[in-house]
C-alpha cells in the first residue's frame, strides 16, 4: 500500500519522531547533542517555530512542534540536512544517517497538548535512561529542565506552556512538575501514533463513528478540518458520513442515535436505507466504513443501499435537503 503524503500547513501541531537508519546511534556524544541543540534553537528563531517539548536519545529523538510561518517539511529539511552534514564530517562516515522518512503525527492542540508534552518529556524516564522523576529534573538532554526553570536553553517556548497551570512563573513550574510526577505510574497510551485507536484510547468520549486519520492524533471536527485544510478530503466526500446521517434522521424525524440500535421501525429502516444508498453511490464511500455507524455487517449495507435506492427517487424533498452534499 502506498504511503499516504503529508498532512503539512503552517499552525499545525506535530509530534516528530526520528529514528537513525538501521537503528544506529545519531548521537555519539554530548558534542553531538549540543550541535543538534544549537541548530534547532537558531531554526526555530528564524522559521518563527515553536517547540513545546524534546528529548534525545542515543537512536532518535521526539520534537512537539508548531511551525508558525512556514511547512514541517522546510524546517525539518534543514535541520536533519544540516546535522547529518556535520555528524559525518565529524565521525568520519558517509551515507543516510536518518531513516529515509521521518515520523509525523498531526495533533489536535486544544485537546492534547499537556498529554503530549508529559508523553514527550517522560521518554528519557520510560527508556530507562534516568531512574526516576527526581533523577530526570537532572537530565540534560530533555526539555523538562526548560520548564522547571533549571536550564538556559532557548528551545521550549514557556510562554505557551506554564500559563496552563498558574498565572505566576513559579506557581506554574510547582504544578508541571506535579502533573509530570502524576504520569510516572500511570499506563498511558503511546503518543507516538496517531489513528483511531490512539485517539480513542486517550480520549474515551470521542464518538467512535468520528473521523479519524492514521496521521493524525484527535477524531471528528477536527480531523475534518485539518483534510479539507490540507485539500485531502476523500474525493466525493464533500461532507463527511456524519453529516449526511445528521440530515437524514433530520427528515425521518429521528434521532441519530437510533441508527446504531437494532429496530423495527419502519422510519429508522427507511432512513437506514436512504444513508446506504446516498453514501455508496453518491459519496463513493465503502461499505465497511458505513456498516459500524448503522449496525450492519457490510454485506447489509449493500442490501440497504438497494432498498435506499427507490426511496430516495420518490422523495423530491429528500432529495433537494441533501443537495448541499451531492
Amino acid at each position: 500500500m502506498p504511503r499516504q503524503s503529508r498532512i503539512d500547513f503552517p499552525g499545525l501541531l506535530h509530534h516528530v519522531i526520528v529514528r537513525g537508519i538501521e537503528k544506529r546511534y545519531i548521537f555519539l556524544d554530548d558534542q553531538d547533542r549540543e550541535e543538534f541543540l544549537s541548530r534547532l534553537s537558531r531554526l526555530l528563531a528564524e522559521t518563527e517555530t515553536d517547540c513545546f517539548a524534546w528529548a534525545l536519545l542515543d537512536s532518535h529523538f521526539h520534537l512537539l512542534l508548531q511551525p508558525n510561518a512556514t511547512k514541517l517539511a522546510h524546517f525539518m529539511r534543514r535541520l536533519l540536512t544540516g546535522y547529518a552534514v556535520v555528524f559525518n564530517l565529524r565521525h568520519n562516515r558517509v551515507g543516510h544517517l536518518f531513516q529515509n522518512r521521518y515520523k509525523s503525527i498531526v495533533c489536535d492542540g486544544d485537546a492534547y497538548l499537556l498529554e503530549l508534552v508529559r508523553y514527550v518529556h517522560l521518554n528519557p524516564l520510560r527508556a530507562g535512561i534516568v531512574e526516576s522523576a527526581e533523577s530526570l529534573e537532572d537530565y540534560p538532554w530533555c526539555g523538562h529542565r526548560e520548564l522547571l526553570g533549571k536550564a538556559s536553553r532557548s528551545v521550549i517556548n514557556d510562554s505557551k506552556i506554564l500559563p496552563f497551570f498558574a498565572n505566576r512563573p513559579k506557581a506554574a513550574r510547582q504544578q508541571y512538575y506535579r502533573f509530570i510526577v502524576n504520569g510516572v505510574d500511570t499506563t498511558r497510551t503511546n503518543l507516538s501514533a496517531g489513528g483511531k485507536r490512539t485517539s480513542l484510547d486517550l480520549d474515551p468520549d470521542l464518538d467512535d463513528d468520528a473521523l479519524f486519520d492514521d496521521r493524525v492524533l484527535g477524531g471528528g471536527d477536527f480531523v475534518e478540518r485539518v483534510l479539507r485544510h490540507a485539500d485531502q478530503f476523500p474525493a466525493g466526500e464533500k461532507r463527511s458520513l456524519r453529516e449526511l446521517m445528521d440530515l437524514v434522521t433530520t427528515y425521518f424525524g429521528i434521532a441519530p442515535t437510533a441508527l446504531s440500535q437494532p429496530s423495527k421501525n419502519r422510519s429508522l429502516a427507511q432512513a437506514k436505507a436512504v444513508i446506504c444508498f446516498v453514501a455508496i453511490r453518491k459519496l463513493g464511500l465503502k461499505g465497511v466504513d458505513i456498516a459500524p455507524a448503522m449496525a450492519y455487517t457490510p454485506a447489509a449495507v449493500s442490501h440497504a443501499a438497494n432498498r435506499g435506492d427507490s426511496i430516495f427517487q420518490k422523495e423530491a424533498q429528500l432529495r433537494k435537503k441533501l443537495e448541499s452534499i451531492l
